[in-house]
């Protein structure tokens, strides 16, 4: 106890300081007391250890906070009239502090050789968590906050971030030529031009923009981001039982939605070139997972090859493919937008089916990853083995469609 009284008496002798400031300073040295009783009792045992009269803390004059925290009520008042408008149950606190103050008691930290004290914001979010709770009925929770309010103490302001909302499903694609998420235009960046029409984008839509549109206004969000698990090139259709992906809607003021109404919603919009089926909702923690996941992917394709070559004899060829490791530099189609890399990937299963108006209808499962168009061109020697290889004869696929990808742990087959 000596110890820390020499510390408070070598505090005190800074400048005043307020109880709030003075027991933070030694905030986990007892249980029970809040900053400002510790702060008071620890200014009440000091007159006593030193013999000398008891002068209270005089308003107005701490030189570390200059009085932040008479300021928690307004502070509070202010974080509930900047939520008041969306749609929220749990909330947690933020606190951007002025560079002074936080150079301020970390030279006193540094000087007295403190080990336990406790950072202005610290106390501040707790505070103002208190009080906002008290004001609104809602709960505070620091590990899933529906909403984080940041004290801007400099700009005297709120500054809001909402936490997204995020439905998992499986879309499916029926029209050719729409890229999975939006692109800006080539020509002017997304800035508008004469090439995209002003519009700022490379094309008119994309599946990221016919399922969000509807969310973001069920939502009230800004945005959406559409998370899929790969992607199928902009002129392959995406059916059978469709591509997994996550939604993430941006800043939604809104977030009690039933999800057989948005998924309803959604696909009256997007009909008749996309359809969704949405399973749950979801999580940040699985986008992770989506994105990461390699599961297999299974393409139905027609191929040209030279019309002098059999049935027979494709069947033969594509027989060799089957459960290759197949090497491939990255497509000369993508190489503007993609590292120059070989990788290796396994063709886990191929058949060729039949002959469709004198094209080759060949059944591909790879593992995800494995570029499909050049398994059968070989792309100039890119790609190898590849079904022009083995043929000795060009082969190109004329038309593809993703019929099957696997999902992430969940059931998903």
């Amino acid at each position: 106890m000596t110890d820390i009284l020499e510390k408070v008496h070598q505090i005190l002798e800074y400048g005043d300081i307020c109880d709030h400031c003075l027991g933070r300073l030694f905030a986990k040295r007892s249980f029970g007391l809040t900053n400002e009783q510790r702060g008071h009792a620890l200014r009440v045992a000091h007159a006593l250890a030193y013999n000398i009269p008891f002068v209270p803390y005089e308003k107005g004059t701490c030189w570390i906070c200059n009085d932040l925290f008479d300021t928690v009520p307004a502070w509070a008042e202010k974080v509930a009239t900047a939520m008041q408008d969306i749609e929220y149950s749990t909330f947690v606190i933020g606190t951007r502090v002025p560079p002074m103050m936080s150079e301020s008691e970390e030279m006193i930290w540094s000087d007295l050789s403190l080990e336990q004290p406790e950072p202005i914001k610290s106390e501040m979010n707790r505070e103002v968590g208190k009080a906002v709770s008290a004001l609104t009925g809602k709960r505070g929770d620091p590990k899933n906050p529906e909403i984080t309010a940041v004290l801007n103490i400099a700009d005297d302001c709120v500054e809001l971030q909402i936490a997204s909302i995020y439905f998992y499903g499986r879309y499916l694609k029926y029209e050719r030529g729409i890229p999975q998420t939006h692109w800006d235009c080539r020509a002017c960046r997304g800035k508008g031009c004469e090439k995209c029409n002003f519009t700022g984008k490379q094309y008119p839509t994309s599946v990221e923009e016919l399922i969000a549109e509807v969310p973001k206004q069920m939502f009230a969000a800004e945005n959406g981001v559409l998370h899929g698990s790969g992607r199928e090139d902009i002129d392959a259709l995406m059916i059978g039982t469709g591509r997994p992906f996550v939604m993430e809607m941006q800043n939604p003021k809104i977030r009690n939605v039933n999800l057989q109404e948005l998924e309803s919603a959604i696909n009256t919009f997007a009909a008749p070139r996309v359809q969704v089926k949405l399973e749950r909702w979801s999580d940040k923690k699985t986008v992770e997972m989506l994105k990461s996941h390699k599961g297999h992917k299974t393409y139905r394709i027609l191929v040209d090859i030279d019309d002098s070559i059999s049935l027979e004899t494709v069947q033969n060829a594509v027989s060799k493919l089957k459960g290759a490791l197949i090497h491939q530099r990255t497509p000369e189609r993508v190489a503007h937008r993609r590292a120059d890399l070989v990788r290796e990937r396994r063709v886990v299963d191929i058949e060729c089916l039949g002959i469709e108006d004198s094209l080759f209808r060949i059944e591909v499962v790879g593992e995800g990853g494995l570029y499909i168009k050049e398994l059968v061109s070989g792309d100039g020697g890119r790609t190898t083995p590849s079904l022009a290889e083995i043929l000795a004869v060009p082969a190109k696929v004329v038309a593809l469609d993703v019929v099957q990808v696997d999902g992430i742990n969940n059931g998903d087959e």
